[in-house]
């Protein structure tokens, strides 16, 4: 199995497509659907044997939740702050600009 090459927290963009993201989880390999694994035109459709991440996504238009395959992530070097709405609630920006999972308090 691949070791994961971003970070929970890492800003990203996608390498074909224009838009960015945090990464708040990793799949060690695929683990969504088949369908959703066939919906992706398949000159463009990733391998399943790597990493996965989750994002809290944005482009020019909207923010959603995206699942991308590493090959097709590169790191943000823009240094502009992601502004998806769910980012106060998973991570906390740290005053060098990068976002920290925020702890979670246990009983």
């Amino acid at each position: 199995m691949k070791t994961a090459k971003f970070a929970i927290g890492q800003v990203v963009r996608h390498r074909l497509f224009p838009f960015k993201g945090i990464i708040f989880d990793v799949d060690p390999q695929f683990a969504n659907t088949d369908e959703w694994y066939e919906a992706i035109p398949a000159d463009v459709r990733p391998r399943k044997d790597q990493p996965f991440y989750h994002l809290l996504a944005e482009n020019s238009e909207t923010e959603y939740i995206a699942y991308v395959s590493e090959q097709n992530l590169l790191e943000d070097q823009s240094g502009e702050p992601v502004r998806h709405s769910q980012i106060k609630e998973m991570f906390d920006k740290r005053p060098d600009g990068r976002y920290e999972p925020k702890r979670q308090s246990r009983h």
